[in-house]
């Protein structure tokens, strides 16, 4: 358990640093074009998504994200206790990540961001982009398990394009972008809203996913199966 939960903390410390670092960087480059500065925090995004999960995936299963954790947990594939283990320690990461860019690119440590993200364009955003999201995680698990890093990291660069949000898609990199006022943030005042909407697209898409996958019918299936199976032997 210790190593998963290190492994969902640097995971997801790597991934806010990420984040936060690429849209500093970005922004001190496009001089003013804010066009050109979200294609570079988008692309940097994208990429470190599929390197994390292939490093990390193995180890915790590379969810980086309380959404994920609470699908995976509603599909009965993660313990409760373990999935609340698993949020804390994203959670934890993901401050560690804004604290490790501020300190790249010295900016003052400790920060609320300015950035307001509110409306109902921007919860819609928020909950297109974590239904697709998951959705792309679980289907992939389906037909294409060896896919998921790079389907992931492909639809997060996507999600910044077609979302009104940009596709933060994940409770803890909402927190840990209310704490960094750079081209990432977000007002700490509008990151319940986008924190309420992504866990409801993260059950209403698990649930959506096991019937469009066959999963509810199969389960009696299994079942009988594993009672015939208990009959013959007796």
């Amino acid at each position: 358990m210790t190593r998963k939960l290190f492994a969902e903390w640097l995971g997801t410390g790597f991934l806010l640093a990420t984040v936060i670092g690429s849209g500093t960087m970005a922004e001190s480059l496009a001089g003013g074009n804010v066009a050109l500065a979200l294609l570079g925090n988008t692309s940097a995004t994208g990429a470190i998504l599929a390197v994390l999960i292939l490093i990390f995936g193995g180890i915790s299963g590379a969810h980086f994200n309380p959404a994920v954790t609470l699908a995976f947990a509603l599909r009965g594939e993660i313990a409760p206790a373990l999935a609340l283990a698993y949020v804390a320690a994203q959670l934890a990461g993901g401050l560690f990540g804004a604290l490790a860019a501020h300190l790249m690119f010295d900016l003052p440590l400790l920060q609320l961001s300015t950035t307001a993200r509110a409306g109902v364009g921007q919860w819609a955003g928020e909950f297109v982009a974590t239904f697709g999201l998951i959705a792309t995680i679980l289907g992939c698990l389906r037909f294409r398990p060896e896919a998921v890093p790079y389907a992931v990291g492909l639809f997060i660069t996507a999600g910044y394009w077609f979302t009104s949000s940009t596709s933060f898609a994940n409770p803890a990199v909402t927190v840990a972008r209310s704490f960094t006022d750079t081209f990432s943030g977000i007002l700490p005042a509008d990151a319940p809203a986008f924190i309420a909407t992504q866990l409801v697209a993260a059950v209403v898409v698990t649930l959506t996913f096991r019937w469009l996958l066959g999963e509810a019918e199969s389960e009696p299936e299994a079942q009988a199966q594993i009672g015939s199976l208990a009959e013959a032997d007796d």
